[in-house]
């Protein structure tokens, strides 16, 4: 109940006012049945805006630094990603972690909707990271398709380290569902993760135009606190210019469709 008041009544009219995002692809969205949306992150507002041009709930993992604050305003914040259905993650990894994935099968098994950044945490320097593989477990243990999202300019009204931001129009782009029906039962051989995880950021890097970064973007956010630029960070004049060393396709950032600008859904 609580994320349907906060969408329609509370915070949504907001977000849709600052924002007026633009879609395409929404109708890839499956009306029913469990699926995976796996996105680009680019700003916290990522998991706030994507909501809005859907008409189904949405089910995130956040940090677990979300859910313990301390203080009037630590309390309100975890109250508020507890309302609106994000599962604390522990990105420490190990236990943790494995129980946060456990609680993202059974949302997907309970025909739901579960969205996740296979990067991990947002991009530094709005590249494209290397993405993690517990997307591809996730999605042949429940045996769901994943649908690329690529969000477009949330990095731009929300730098990294702007809490509040900035009013303009932003964009989400929905490719067409992937199904890896065909690694049934291959959950546990990682050489076929690692193969579904570069499929499914190929797909990102083709939405989105971002360029590719052969390296994960928490060690990428390491190198970059250590004192190299963000143009030192990368895979090097030989790395592989898309995942799973594939060639890079030639795309561009996506713009908003020509014309009045596109309704969002809910």
């Amino acid at each position: 109940m609580f994320y349907w008041v906060m969408k329609r009544v509370l915070a949504g009219p907001l977000l849709r006012g600052m924002f007026r995002p633009w879609v395409r692809g929404a109708s890839n969205v499956p009306a029913e049945g469990g699926a995976i949306l796996a996105s680009n992150h680019l700003a916290v507002i990522d998991s706030f805006v994507l909501p809005l041009v859907l008409s189904r709930k949405i089910r995130f993992i956040g940090k677990s630094e979300y859910f313990t604050g301390t203080g009037v305003k630590g309390r309100l914040k975890a109250g508020f990603f507890r309302g609106v259905g994000t599962i604390p993650v522990d990105r420490g990894g190990g236990k943790a972690s494995e129980a946060a994935l456990r609680t993202g099968l059974e949302v997907l098994r309970s025909g739901n909707l579960f969205g996740i950044y296979p990067e991990g945490t947002r991009s530094p320097d709005g590249r494209l990271y290397r993405g993690k593989t517990g997307v591809a477990r996730l999605a042949l243990e429940a045996g769901v398709p994943v649908i690329p999202v690529a969000m477009i300019g949330t990095d731009v009204a929300q730098p990294i380290g702007q809490v509040i931001p900035s009013p303009m129009q932003i964009g989400v782009v929905i490719g067409e569902p992937l199904d890896f029906s065909r690694y049934k039962g291959m959950e546990n051989d990682r050489f076929i993760l690692r193969s579904v995880t570069d499929e499914i950021m190929y797909a990102l890097m083709s939405l989105s135009g971002q360029e590719y970064v052969d390296m994960y973007a928490a060690t990428a956010k390491a190198r970059i606190a250590a004192g190299h630029r963000p143009d030192e960070v990368g895979p090097g004049s030989g790395g592989p210019s898309a995942p799973g060393g594939r060639r890079a396709p030639d795309v561009q950032v996506p713009g908003p469709p020509p014309g009045p600008d596109a309704p969002s859904v809910g």
